[in-house]
């Protein structure tokens, strides 16, 4: 992709960028007011596929907001994700929680290899990670080799129209006072479910998510499962 297109919003924007902003926002995300974050853990609890006594893969546990609820229920679970720093707080998270016995959380890029076993994995499961992401493709079609037969894949993002709009992850430096936006790639809802068919995964339901303060607006999030069959 060129620094040309449209969906690119900062040309600096990789990996490596996404994962210091996450570094520098640990300390302070799980107590900054963020809406998306507290719908995105309700959306989860409400409409993620059922994880009890299956093996659960998730993408970008960050601090683990939605790690220990999953842990609870689930055979065991795979967190990966690229920011050491969210990684730290998720893992003392899961320790003072006591689900830390079934628990794996790896330091790992999702942009790359996941160095997860062919056909191990029942749910996938990935929140507010590809708005991190330019090729979403390689995301999906790793959720699809990764995956059993009859296993599902459920992803919660930023809603692509509040994209659009300009909404993108951002905090303020809890140090040097600073206003950081973390790096993100613009999607489209068309995007997403032609990268899962391609994939070869099953579209089996999306859904759009409000909050108090999306009425007469954008949605705030979207939802989707894929299965795959």
């Amino acid at each position: 992709m060129h620094d040309g297109d449209p969906r690119r919003v900062n040309a600096a924007d990789d990996s490596a960028n996404v994962a210091a902003a996450y570094d520098r926002w640990a300390r302070t995300y799980d107590t900054d007011a963020n809406r998306t974050r507290d719908l995105d853990a309700s959306v989860v609890r409400r409409s993620a596929p059922n994880v009890e006594g299956r093996d659960v893969l998730e993408l970008g546990p960050g601090t683990g907001k939605n790690t220990t609820w999953l842990a609870r229920r689930a055979r065991s679970v795979i967190g990966l994700d690229a920011s050491a720093g969210m990684l730290a707080i998720a893992r003392e998270r899961i320790a003072s929680d006591g689900v830390a016995d079934h628990v794996q959380l790896v330091h790992h890029d999702i942009t790359t290899a996941w160095p997860i076993a062919t056909a191990s994995i029942d749910v996938v499961i990935g929140d507010l990670v590809l708005e991190h992401v330019e090729d979403v493709a390689r995301v999906f079609a790793e959720a699809a080799r990764v995956l059993r037969p009859s296993g599902s894949a459920f992803i919660c993002e930023l809603h692509p129209i509040r994209q659009f709009l300009g909404g993108r992850a951002h905090f303020v430096d809890s140090e040097s006072g600073e206003a950081v936006e973390v790096p993100v790639f613009r999607h489209t809802v068309s995007e997403f479910v032609n990268c899962g068919i391609g994939a070869g995964l099953v579209v089996e339901r999306l859904d759009e998510w409000s909050d108090d303060d999306s009425v007469g607006a954008a949605p705030r999030l979207l939802s989707m499962v894929f299965g795959k069959r």
